[in-house]
């Protein structure tokens, strides 16, 4: 296939304003049009980032020409500031979701009333930080991969936004926010083990379909905090900003320099700046041991010898002995012994020192798949977790005051009081905050709420 280089300009055309002179086009001009043509026209091929020139010598062609050579296709749509504003609010501080190295996030609601054609949903905007880690090239990056490529454990780009200086991108809306919050935030509650398994193979197809691509990308910001998570657990990856072609033809490697998060990128990236589809690979390795373990790739307040997930935990991972001295804690056991064996096996193999043994994605999907099946898993006890949305969290705080406040207002007679004593019964406390959002009371302890309101109830009949 022929490669056209051709100016952002022409992938972003509403970006820009038409030029009333379309006249003069270079027969050399003419042809560079007919190719990019035929390549928007192979269904199968991707604009790739190399197909893109940068520089100031671009090819001028119409409006209409663009309109018509629309080659990162028509799933995008293009959105006004103003319509933005609209959509969350101005941006208001109670639709935050939170911020990256791009910018800050926040949620919005579209419907065919401000975007014609679209149906009523939710959605992400994330808004360029002018002055944070990234910049317009990342921008551009990320809206020419994933205007192209879709894929159900990509996460969906709905439309972007070019005005001035503001840089925004409207993606879907991912309820359950990132997997990072959930492994680490202190106020999360535990993933069960299926859960996980669930998280990882759907995270790995991810990969595995932008290793497959014709044109193969290298994702290589793969980590925790990519991986969003919908209301299902369903695992998609984000923030294509980094995202490069891989090698093709006889080529081994990208040389480019190096980038991405400490703690995740492959040690061979990061001594040679050479970059191929088994530094994704790595990377997942280590995403894999965050789930394994419950830790972070890098955790500072850990003694000096565990700061570092993969220096500690790797020499591990092949002694099924010491396997259990690695696994999260709060898992309490409720794991599949064979499974945790095998995911920690193919973790090691992931995090070798040597690229070419490490597994091709394809093969990873291959041996987790089937992890995910077992069913030695043992049986714990009923637990109930407060939803962790923040309306929820209201909700439920406001009628666990209600009922504490119900209970201070009727008095129990001794010898309920002692019985209650005897078998070891507690009131529940009230949380402290809105933000324990990790209230978890067993079956028992609800069970023995509810047998104290029904002998209430008697005594007031």
């Amino acid at each position: 296939m022929v490669a056209c280089k051709i100016a952002w300009k022409f992938i972003l055309p509403n970006c820009f304003k038409a030029k009333n002179d379309t006249t003069h086009i270079l027969p050399s001009e003419t042809k560079i049009i007919q190719i990019c043509k035929q390549i928007n026209s192979d269904h199968h091929s991707r604009l790739a980032i190399s197909d893109i020139s940068t520089d100031s010598r671009s090819v001028f062609i119409s409006l209409d020409d663009l309109s018509s050579n629309a080659i990162i296709g028509s799933n995008l749509h293009i959105f006004t500031y103003a319509e933005l504003k609209i959509i969350t609010s101005n941006f208001s501080s109670a639709n935050f979701l939170g911020k990256g190295g791009f910018g800050p996030v926040h949620k919005g609601f579209i419907d065919d009333k401000i975007k014609p054609g679209l149906k009523a949903q939710p959605v992400a905007v994330k808004l360029l930080d002018l002055d944070g880690n990234q910049g317009h090239q990342e921008w551009l990056t990320e809206v020419v991969f994933l205007g192209q490529l879709r894929h159900p454990h990509l996460v969906k780009l709905i439309g972007y936004c070019w005005e001035e200086e503001q840089r925004l991108l409207v993606y879907e809306y991912m309820a359950r926010g990132n997997l990072e919050n959930h492994l680490f935030s202190r106020y999360s509650s535990c993933l069960p083990w299926s859960t996980r398994i669930k998280i990882a193979v759907g995270a790995a197809k991810g990969l595995a379909f932008l290793h497959g691509e014709e044109k193969p990308v290298i994702y290589r910001d793969f980590k925790a905090s990519n991986i969003l998570l919908d209301s299902d657990y369903k695992a998609k990856l984000s923030d294509f900003g980094l995202a490069k072609d891989g090698p093709e033809g006889d080529d081994t490697h990208v040389s480019t320099r190096v980038m991405g998060t400490h703690g995740y990128a492959a040690p061979e990236y990061i001594m040679t700046g050479h970059l191929t589809s088994k530094s994704d690979v790595y990377s997942f390795g280590v995403v894999l041991l965050e789930l394994i373990t419950g830790r972070p790739a890098m955790d500072k307040n850990r003694p000096i010898r565990e700061r570092n997930l993969v220096d500690w935990a790797r020499p591990m991972l092949r002694d099924s002995h010491k396997l259990d001295r690695i696994m999260d804690p709060r898992l309490e056991g409720l794991y599949s012994t064979e499974g945790a064996k095998k995911v920690a096996a193919l973790a090691y193999q992931c995090l070798s020192h040597q690229p070419r043994s490490r597994p091709t994605m394809s093969n990873v999907v291959k041996s987790l798949e089937p992890v995910s099946e077992l069913k030695d898993i043992p049986i714990g006890p009923f637990v109930y977790v407060v939803p962790s949305s923040e309306c929820d969290k209201e909700l439920e705080i406001g009628a666990l005051k209600s009922k504490l406040d119900e209970e201070k207002k009727v008095n129990i007679n001794e010898d309920e009081q002692k019985g209650a004593r005897r078998h070891g019964h507690r009131h529940k406390h009230r949380p402290k905050s809105a933000a324990a959002a990790a209230a978890v009371y067993s079956d028992k302890h609800l069970q023995n709420h509810a047998l104290r309101h029904e002998r209430t109830n008697k005594k007031h009949t």
